[in-house]
């Protein structure tokens, strides 16, 4: 599976939050709202997730094993690094 696409839509705010990422896979797969968080060990990313009627966010979508996320992650910090800072006012997509 390759990544072919790494669109960063980054966000104007103080907290924590610092972009919104789409990923595409092999131009045929996308995965939306992968966030950038600035943590205090540097920025990460945190896979798409929802709420549960529980209270507790469940990832809708996310990498089996250890390798694909950190490959995912590098990739996308790097795009992260490289993209103009023009804010998204929303983060609907």
């Amino acid at each position: 599976m390759e990544i072919t696409d790494i669109r960063v839509r980054k966000v104007d705010t103080d907290g924590k939050l610092k972009a919104y990422v789409t990923v595409t896979f092999d131009n045929e797969f996308v995965v939306h709202n992968v966030k950038v968080i600035e943590g205090k060990n540097g920025a990460f990313i945190a896979m798409p997730s929802r709420k549960t009627k529980s209270g507790e966010y469940k990832d809708v979508a996310h990498p089996i094993n250890s390798e694909f996320r950190g490959m995912l992650q590098d990739k996308i910090l790097e795009e992260y690094q490289k993209a103009p800072n023009e804010f998204s006012e929303s983060d609907d997509e």
